[in-house]
């Protein structure tokens, strides 16, 4: 679980998360449904029944998100594709896939799978309307829970990436092309495109009139455009490192320390002193473990002339390591999922060299010079 969210539990065994941005969403939402609907359906209510009534509302409208984001995970665990955690944030919430789907039949069933429960639980708040008729708080929270969740149905078919819609979309055409790095382009710029829509929209609504409004739907679109951009990046950097092996981007330069030095000397002698950022520590000329930056930053400056770099390495056995002969493109993928900026390139058993995400940077920015 990231460190900006607070853990809930797991459900089937999904960690499940609460980024701090929902809070504000939380109060926002409370706001407006105490401030504007409920007075607006039911007239005669005490104020305190209007702001009660809007945070259960807010809470079941994340309720229904989480079991929105659960429907994609547990047809992604249905085709072995591993979940990482599900989110609630700002814009509602997200299922951290771990992988890219292994077909576009599979692709296409997770992203269908959110929007049919969206539609499913719009749809049961819909029937069940006429049963909790005679308690007006109830009607209002089954009237907004449908409403909302035929809304979110409907939002997340748009088709443009990295909407449901257009992972929809985007299976499609990786069914026709059969090139998921081409149908990953396609349903991208796709998503770009609605999103600049989403931004005219809501800019124009603001200039007549609707400021709030506008400038909500203006957000979206700018969300929207920041992540289907990201993912165009993230493609081209897939294709670019294709075909290249961990070796050819891998620093051979690390430098080796002893065990026992102490800190102190380290950030003078080689850090500052060398300009080095990561480090190979030895002990009877094997090496042991890792010491970067940030193990160093964690320990109170003014311990640092008695702590010595075994103390607060990183043990080599605890670390995952590469291949020099792997694919570039999955190494990075791994240190995105362990959270790390650098890991061990070794070779039979031995350490031959590290790879850092600046040194995947450095590469692909010597592809591009040389237009390879």
């Amino acid at each position: 679980m990231k460190r900006h969210t607070i853990p809930l539990g797991r459900i089937i065994g999904i960690p499940i998360g609460l980024d701090y941005s929902w809070f504000l969403i939380f109060a926002l939402l409370t706001w407006m449904l105490a401030t504007s609907y409920f007075p607006a359906e039911f007239k005669s209510w005490p104020p305190p029944l209007y702001w009660f009534m809007g945070a259960v509302t807010a809470v079941m409208l994340f309720g229904s998100v989480l079991l929105h984001e659960l429907g994609h995970s547990v047809v992604a665990l249905r085709y072995k594709v591993p979940v990482r955690s599900i989110t609630l944030f700002l814009f509602g919430g997200i299922a951290e896939i771990g992988a890219e789907p292994p077909s576009a039949i599979a692709e296409f069933f997770i992203a269908a799978a959110g929007p049919l429960v969206s539609l499913f639980l719009g749809l049961l708040f819909y029937a069940i309307q006429p049963v909790v008729a005679g308690s007006q708080p109830l009607l209002g929270l089954a009237k907004y829970l449908t409403y909302i969740n035929l809304a979110l149905a409907l939002f997340n078919f748009i088709p443009g990436y990295p909407l449901d819609g257009g992972r929809v979309f985007r299976a499609i055409v990786w069914a026709i092309t059969k090139s998921l790095r081409r149908a990953t382009l396609i349903a991208a710029n796709a998503g770009r495109f609605f999103a600049f829509l989403f931004i005219f929209v809501g800019v124009w609504q603001m200039f007549t009139g609707n400021f709030g409004s506008g400038l909500w739907i203006a957000f979206i679109g700018w969300f929207l455009d920041n992540a289907a951009s990201a993912q165009v990046q993230q493609t081209v950097f897939q294709g670019l490192l294709a075909g290249h092996k961990v070796s050819q981007a891998m620093s051979s330069q690390c430098v080796s320390i002893p065990a026992d030095m102490m800190l102190q000397q380290l950030v003078d002698e080689h850090i500052l002193g060398g300009g080095q950022r990561c480090f190979l520590v030895n002990r009877g000329g094997e090496t042991v473990g890792l010491m970067t930056l940030h193990r160093v930053r964690e320990v109170p400056r003014d311990e640092w002339g008695r702590t010595s770099a075994a103390q607060v390495m990183l043990p080599l056995q605890k670390l995952k390591r590469l291949s020099p002969d792997g694919e570039l493109w999955t190494a990075l993928q791994q240190m995105d999922r362990d959270g790390v900026n650098q890991l061990p390139v070794t070779r039979n058993g031995q350490v031959v060299g590290m790879l850092s995400r600046e040194d995947v940077i450095t590469f692909l920015r010597t592809l591009r010079e040389l237009a390879i």
